[in-house]
């Protein structure tokens, strides 16, 4: 017999948090995420200026759209044309499809780094830290996925590609930065036959470190499958719905060497919150045998809360 459980004691609420998720009020804790926000946007424009422009390299994203079109303009046309100022109007642009879409808080957040990252970039001089292209490329993405990470890790983002790929990983319930590659990949391919392969090619290594480090450290649209096999399912089953707010499925089950009866449960749970769910069942049940696998993608109804 396999039972499954629904959330509806907590239906209601969710139905409320959904609503109100786009309902901005300003707390304490927004200081702190201020800080880390102007932080992490002043590290990617010092990356920006120390490696990227000083290597010639075309990031990706917003950021490399918008370095393409300055020097378009710049170089080609005899048009001098801010990066700055392009960097900012996409992202402006983009900010306005996602406001009624995403987390106003979240939004919000984005806005002020892709501000500061804009003037940051704007007013810090360029300087050569290495003429070496592939150290260049490699300590360059770093320093671009790592200032991101940043950002995604405090409920905020770079604005632009990072405002479309959250939206369908919110979308479709699966992490879709490895995706941005390939849009990713028109810009370097324009660049390279404007500007020459050999930066293009360089620029790629930049990319794929930057993504890699970004996929490592945002872990909101990454999902773990758990089975537990416990004595205490409903308490492990109220754990999930207060940490999660999704269902369980319950099945019982007897244990081959004692055969004494059990339950497994199994449910589906963000890799952000594994941390914290396992030490709660740990408390619950501390005889509770867990395994964990990876989930590649989740079809059908999951209850994901909203950005804030």
């Amino acid at each position: 017999m396999t039972r499954q459980l629904d959330n509806r004691d907590g239906s209601e609420s969710d139905t409320r948090n959904d609503r109100s998720s786009n309902e901005f009020r300003f707390t304490t804790r927004d200081v702190i995420t201020f800080v880390l926000i102007a932080f992490s946007a002043f590290i990617y424009s010092l990356g920006m200026v120390s490696f990227v422009r000083s290597g010639n390299l075309f990031p990706g994203g917003y950021t490399g759209v918008s370095r393409l079109i300055s020097l378009v303009f710049t170089d080609r046309l005899g048009i001098p044309l801010s990066f700055s100022v392009v960097y900012f109007i996409l992202n402006f642009i983009t900010t306005l499809f996602v406001w009624k879409r995403l987390g106003h808080r979240f939004v919000f957040f984005s806005i002020l780094w892709y501000t500061l990252s804009s003037v940051f970039t704007t007013i810090l001089p360029v300087f050569q830290v290495t003429s070496d292209p592939l150290l260049i490329s490699v300590f360059g993405g770093l320093i671009s996925g790592f200032s991101i990470g940043i950002a995604l890790q405090n409920n905020a983002s770079s604005g632009g590609v990072d405002f479309i790929a959250i939206y369908f990983s919110q979308k479709f319930n699966m992490p879709t930065w490895n995706y941005i590659m390939i849009g990713n990949a028109v810009i370097l391919i324009i660049a390279g036959f404007l500007f020459g392969w050999n930066k293009a090619l360089y620029s790629i290594i930049f990319q794929f470190v930057s993504t890699q480090v970004v996929g490592v450290m945002h872990q909101r649209y990454k999902f773990s499958e758990i089975k537990v096999v416990t004595n205490e399912p409903d308490e492990i089953c109220q754990i999930v719905f207060g940490l999660c707010h999704h269902g369980v499925t319950k099945v019982p089950c007897e244990g081959g060497y004692t055969d004494k009866p059990r339950w497994l449960l199994m449910m589906t749970v963000n890799t952000y919150q594994l941390k914290e769910l396992m030490d709660r069942i740990h408390k619950a049940d501390s005889h509770a045998f867990i395994s964990i696998d990876t989930v590649d993608r989740i079809v059908g109804n999951y209850y994901q809360q909203p950005l804030p």
